[in-house]
């Protein structure tokens, strides 16, 4: 959308009800996948279609990612300065669920790309097998995000504490 357009538009704000419902990836190898999210991270599958699709959920949900090979299969991730996904952001119901999958990570030998205290969420980032950028994340409590003197949510980038992070996590 160019920029003239967009100033035409008279912005509605969305139904405060709407949810982000799944994501779907492209990927080059099912198997592969299913060992980082299912794995890894402890998603189950739902349903399998051979080599060329897997739904999976936490919590028996029908799906919260789609992942399939019916047009990447063998392939290889897209090259940087492209666009496409940036990542996925899977968000955590606690800072000790949150802190069972840092140790889920590190027992697997997945690095982080980067780990940030956002003041309203703490994060762990990460690339999957297919370099897709993957968000671990939990929220803190609406009434602990830090505000403007004017009551506006403010968000930075500090370092996270890991270690405190993994304590959270053994404490459940």
């Amino acid at each position: 959308m160019n920029s003239s357009k967009k100033s035409e538009i008279t912005a509605r704000p969305i139904d405060p009800g709407v949810s982000i419902g799944h994501v779907h990836l492209k990927v080059a190898n099912i198997d592969r996948a299913l060992a980082f999210y299912q794995g890894v991270l402890g998603f189950e599958v739902i349903v399998r279609m051979g080599d060329s699709a897997a739904f999976i959920s936490a919590g028996g949900y029908h799906h919260h990612i789609g992942l399939n090979t019916w047009e990447s299969k063998g392939g290889s991730p897209p090259p940087a300065g492209t666009t496409g996904l940036y990542h996925v952001a899977i968000l955590y119901p606690t800072r000790a669920a949150l802190g069972d999958a840092l140790k889920r990570l590190t027992a697997a030998g997945v690095s982080l790309d980067g780990a940030s205290d956002h003041g309203v969420s703490e994060a762990l980032y990460l690339s999957d097998p297919d370099g897709n950028g993957v968000e671990l994340y939990w929220d803190r409590p609406r009434d602990l995000w830090p505000r403007t003197p004017d009551g506006e949510v403010t968000m930075y980038t500090r370092r996270l504490d890991l270690q405190g992070l993994i304590a959270a996590g053994e404490q459940e």
